[in-house]
């Protein structure tokens, strides 16, 4: 089945959209190879993931001022949030319709779309509810494919945190990896999951990765530059301790897993307050000193996990700063990027939610409860139908045990 991912996660700086190949195999006991098995799974089967592409797009200035000016901890209105979720679905809709012309050749079965998050309510360290826009039906109407959406809900009413969902994914990938290696996502917050065999796994968000940052360099440019691109501002600036000792005293870096944060926490205002604390410094030490909690906090949370390898991905990855940071700050530990397993870093969340869908389409759970601390697992999203109506669902299988990436070694 040729399914078409869709992300754009909290950094809200635009879409990537990834297109695979996914089919079920299992292992030939006679031959020792891997087999197609068909769409229904089966006791034992590994999911074959086979990349096609992927791109990235930049969101329209317009939809990116109106994100900016609605996210929390700012107020809106109900017209700006629809027309908030009209823009957003036809800019979903425009990206995955250029993926199946330029990826799946014209043909692709479905589209997953993670849509936007703009809120995350948490309440007491318990999730309460999210929110995702992007309608689908402009995807839909646009492709003719049908769509799954809105899939972190689900997670939320089996008592879960609804992130990290793609722990699924990362726990599948992982399997089989000696010791006990780390997924790391880079994005807007930082989120990991530790597997290892025969124990269970954890995911949590460990705090911010490019949210703070990119607020605090928006802030400090005047809007000038929306990122630092590749690391430039933080590798002038020197860090300063005192303004670093004052954010790692944030209580939630020592709240116990499962946990999730967003930009409800973690925003400008956030930022400013912590700045009155501390003699003015210039521009490059702020970015530098950000840049640095990023690095601390997620090295803490990998040795809490007793990680023995680091994997990351996401846009923070592109920020040589941060990444050598995060090196000094992990010693010995290996820290890769998901590119050297053969999945592209920057497209990594694109694909897993291309799996995620893939599976709820086959009516298989797509979260491990040890990881979003929900009461179960479960099927995730809601079906948008395409041209045809509901797509033919496959006949429901086992759940897959693994996965593996076609351009990667086994």
């Amino acid at each position: 089945m040729r399914v078409i991912g869709l992300m754009s996660g909290t950094s809200y700086d635009g879409i990537d959209a990834a297109a695979a190949e996914l089919t079920f195999e299992v292992t030939d006991s006679a031959t020792g190879t891997d087999a197609d098995i068909g769409p229904g799974g089966d006791p034992g089967a590994t999911l074959l993931l086979n990349p096609l592409g992927w791109f990235g797009g930049e969101h329209p200035e317009e939809v990116r001022t109106a994100l900016a000016a609605q996210l929390p901890p700012s107020a809106t209105t109900m017209e700006a949030v629809c027309r908030l979720d009209t823009a957003l679905g036809q800019a979903f809709a425009g990206a995955a319709d250029r993926a199946r012309r330029e990826l799946c050749a014209g043909r692709a079965d479905l589209v997953v779309s993670h849509g936007q998050t703009v809120y995350h309510w948490t309440e007491a360290g318990r999730v309460r509810g999210t929110l995702q826009l992007g309608q689908p039906a402009w995807i839909a109407e646009r492709t003719g494919l049908p769509v799954v959406s809105d899939l972190r809900a689900r997670d939320v009413a089996a008592g879960g945190q609804g992130a990290p969902l793609v722990s699924a994914f990362d726990v599948l990938w992982l399997r089989g990896r000696p010791g006990r290696p780390v997924a790391l996502n880079l994005g807007g917050i930082a989120n990991l999951t530790a597997a290892a065999a025969g124990e269970e796994p954890v995911a949590f968000d460990t705090g911010p990765a490019n949210a703070l940052l990119d607020a605090a360099v928006r802030y400090l440019t005047e809007g000038r530059l929306h990122y630092d691109a590749d690391g430039r501002l933080g590798a002038r600036g020197t860090v300063h301790p005192p303004l670093l000792a004052h954010l790692l005293r944030e209580p939630y870096y020592a709240r116990t897993p499962p946990k999730t944060t967003g930009k409800e926490l973690f925003h400008l205002p956030y930022l400013r307050e912590r700045l009155r604390l501390v003699d003015p410094l210039p521009p490059e030490d702020v970015v530098a000193t950000v840049t640095a909690l990023t690095a601390r906090t997620v090295a803490e949370a990998v040795r809490a996990v007793g990680g023995t390898e680091v994997i990351a991905s996401g846009g923070g990855t592109r920020n040589p700063t941060l990444l050598a940071m995060l090196r000094r700050e992990l010693g010995a530990l290996p820290l890769r990027t998901s590119d050297e397993l053969g999945l592209p870093s920057a497209a990594k969340e694109a694909y897993a939610f291309a799996v995620l869908g893939f599976l709820s389409l086959h009516g298989l759970p797509a979260t491990v409860p040890a990881c979003t601390g929900a009461a179960h697992p479960s099927v995730l999203g809601s079906l948008t139908p395409g041209a045809d109506g509901f797509p033919p669902l496959p006949p429901r299988g086992r759940a897959p045990t693994r996965l593996r990436i076609a351009a990667a070694a086994r």
